[in-house]
């Protein structure tokens, strides 16, 4: 974990959970220094306010933020969302219970059974040139009574992850595909029903160590 302290804000960002989206570097490119070495992060570069908006435009949760104006802290959403990324991870932005982590609010999780860094992303994906729709078909779901809430996110051993809580199910483009209050969804990268677990991670024994 970095951390670096600015005047008025704090920023850390945890490599590990980086999937190289480019937001910040694009974006504020004066914040985040692309390509350098040693120093790369400039909270001063920026506002408090800026500085909020670029962590919250950070899908995997490795950028986060620290200030002493407390209006600025990061709230849990008012829907829990898991979008489902072309060829790519599942994107969750939601009040997040997950074993092993602080309080979460964005993740990004392998869904191609190759990171080496789960159940995070590492951009793996790419590299074995995973395929898979990020538009899955639309389910019958019913409207949920409560669309936020703690979202506990479960790791099975060598399985898919289990999800419990209120949660919308989106495509990459932002449609709708289901609502649910538990469900698996594959993360060995095997399921013809992806991004839902249809039990090929026992045909190809998967493992999630």
């Amino acid at each position: 974990m970095e951390t670096v302290k600015g005047k008025k804000v704090t920023i850390l960002f945890e490599g590990k959970k980086c999937v190289h989206s480019r937001n910040c570097v694009l974006s504020r490119p004066d914040v985040f220094v692309p390509n350098v070495e040693g120093e790369w992060i400039y909270p001063d570069k920026a506002t408090p306010e800026e500085v909020k908006s670029l962590a919250l435009n950070c899908p995997s949760g490795a950028i986060r933020f620290e200030s002493e104006d407390t209006s600025l802290t990061e709230t849990p959403p008012l829907v829990n969302v898991l979008r489902v990324r072309e060829n790519g991870p599942l994107a969750v932005h939601a009040e997040i219970e997950l074993e092993g982590t602080e309080k979460e609010y964005r993740l990004t999780l392998c869904r191609c059974g190759a990171s080496s860094n789960k159940p995070y992303c590492d951009a793996s994906h790419v590299g074995i040139g995973f395929m898979a729709t990020g538009e899955p078909p639309v389910q019958e779901f019913q409207p949920l009574p409560t669309r936020n809430g703690k979202l506990n996110i479960e790791p099975t051993k060598n399985g898919p992850l289990k999800f419990s809580g209120n949660l919308e199910i989106c495509s990459g483009t932002g449609k709708v595909t289901n609502k649910i209050t538990e469900t698996y969804l594959c993360r060995c990268g095997g399921s013809s029903n992806k991004p839902y677990c249809d039990g090929t991670h026992r045909k190809i024994k998967f493992k999630s160590e």
